[in-house]
């Protein structure tokens, strides 16, 4: 702490309020994705990888609710194949927690539906990534998964749903992008969001080997689902590329074309190992792993961790590169610390779309600030 210069009392410490936990509550997949960022271990017919333990499960909650917590997300590997998924659903609702569930919707059966329907305002999303069976599971791995996961979203919208569909865009699927939309609209839900692949794990390996997107065809496609794919859909349409490349009246409205934000500073990971995490980049990110909830105090990691901490006083004013430069910074916070630290070891680099587009001089002149810095032109060579 330092001393206040302009009166006797010594400056406290900012709080950060635990907002929300980020629960990987598997090890194990039941698909096996070609694009995963968090790379668990398939879970086929008589497999059974590790997950959460459920008492943890509850005395995590337990410690968190004095720190702020007030909403819970269960993602995965696969949240809805852990063997207490069924309890853990009774105990967000009990608690009186926000949930929001990622699932690849495979087992997202009648009866865990409507369990997840009586907690509160519940979100649901479910990926998708083509309009047949083919492209789909040519992404996921699994032959048949893709008539389980629609049967999965339509379990939910019986339920009382409209869940978000989550596309992956990538080259082998890029030309389903709108008949993605036309089948997400006839099965009754609500959104369609198509996400980038980050380079991390299985998703670096595609960067590598051409299977992505060129960030020429990453800007070009969000301008057609901005511009044109969205005034075809009565339903919103979210792209994820980074806050500088949205047009102001999408990024502040409600008309069609969302944009969100990664609450970095209100939330921390659970691992299914139990570990304490930044999120999911654990599993490939061993300094981004703060503690164990079997011995550590949730409480102690939360305010105490030196990584966690340097980003609460470093976001945004330490981003370098065109991250620095960026006149959205104070709200895009360098659109994802942990991606950003997996490809450069630095906390503070760009963002990698970011970070190409500016050396290929496609960043939009607009959202700079009027000087650049030598570390701007560091990054971009």
């Amino acid at each position: 702490m330092s001393e206040c210069k302009c009166s006797d009392k010594t400056e406290e410490k900012r709080k950060f309020s635990l907002n929300c936990i980020y629960f990987y509550l598997t090890e194990g997949c039941n698909l096996k994705c070609r694009h995963c960022w968090i790379q668990p271990k398939y879970q086929g017919e008589g497999k059974q990888y590790p997950s959460l333990n459920f008492e943890t499960f509850k005395s995590i909650i337990q410690q968190a609710k004095p720190l702020g917590l007030s909403s819970v997300k269960f993602t995965g590997g696969e949240p809805l194949i852990h063997p207490n998924i069924s309890e853990m659903l009774d105990y967000v609702k009990e608690q009186d927690l926000r949930l929001v569930v990622e699932t690849n919707g495979v087992a997202a059966t009648p009866e865990l539906c409507k369990k997840i329907k009586t907690c509160k305002n519940p979100f649901v999303s479910v990926s998708i990534d083509g309009s047949e069976a083919d492209s789909h599971e040519w992404v996921r791995g699994v032959p048949g998964c893709f008539d389980k996961a629609i049967q999965g979203i339509k379990n939910l919208v019986e339920a009382g749903f409209r869940p978000q569909v989550i596309m992956s865009i990538m080259r082998h699927n890029k030309s389903q992008m709108e008949a993605v939309v036309r089948l997400a609209e006839s099965l009754g839900a609500g959104s369609v969001k198509f996400n980038l692949v980050q380079p991390t794990a299985r998703g670096e390996k595609m960067h590598e080997s051409g299977e992505t997107l060129t960030i020429e065809e990453l800007l070009e496609t969000g301008q057609w689902v901005e511009n044109e794919l969205s005034k075809t859909s009565k339903i919103k349409l979210y792209y994820s590329h980074p806050m500088a490349f949205r047009p102001f009246g999408r990024m502040f409205g409600d008309n069609g074309v969302g944009c969100g934000v990664c609450g970095i500073f209100g939330i921390i990971g659970v691992l299914g190992n139990g570990k304490y995490a930044l999120c999911g980049i654990g599993e490939t990110v061993p300094e981004f792993i703060f503690g164990d909830a079997t011995v550590d105090s949730l409480k102690d990691v939360w305010e105490n961790t030196k990584m966690l901490n340097d980003i609460r006083e470093g976001l945004p004013k330490r981003l370098e590169g065109v991250c620095a430069e960026c006149l959205m910074k104070n709200r895009c916070l360098g659109s994802c610390i942990a991606q950003n630290y997996y490809s450069n070891r630095n906390l503070w680099a760009p963002y990698w779309l970011c970070a190409q587009a500016y050396k290929r001089g496609l960043f939009p002149a607009s959202r700079l600030m009027p000087k650049t810095t030598t570390k701007t032109l560091e990054y971009a060579k």
